[in-house]
């Protein structure tokens, strides 16, 4: 990791939040939510994703650990209301369920 990187790695761990999926709802309707699976770091997608890493990301994503939030996973968040860790990457909002 470079300097650079572990700086926006701490600039977006940051400005980390939780957030209730309420309030996503209508980002999801956008399509400007991306989903990252528990298995990975979320920071660490959400600086490759600011560094335009494509290989990476395009590698999480044919791994099916990384993309945008289905129509399945927005009504499964939408009965469970779990806790979600949320950095926003603009124009995206890079989201994980907390484990």
């Amino acid at each position: 990791m470079t300097d650079d990187t572990s700086t926006l790695y701490a600039k977006l761990l940051g400005e980390t939040a939780t957030i209730e999926w309420k309030a996503l709802e209508r980002f999801w309707a956008k399509g400007d939510l991306i989903w990252v699976d528990p298995g990975l770091d979320l920071i660490e997608v959400a600086t490759a994703m600011a560094e335009n890493r494509s290989e990476i990301v395009a590698k999480w994503r044919s791994a099916g650990t990384v993309g945008p939030v289905t129509a399945e996973q927005a009504l499964d968040l939408q009965s469970r209301d779990p806790e979600i860790w949320a950095v926003v990457v603009s124009p995206f909002i890079v989201i994980q369920v907390k484990q």
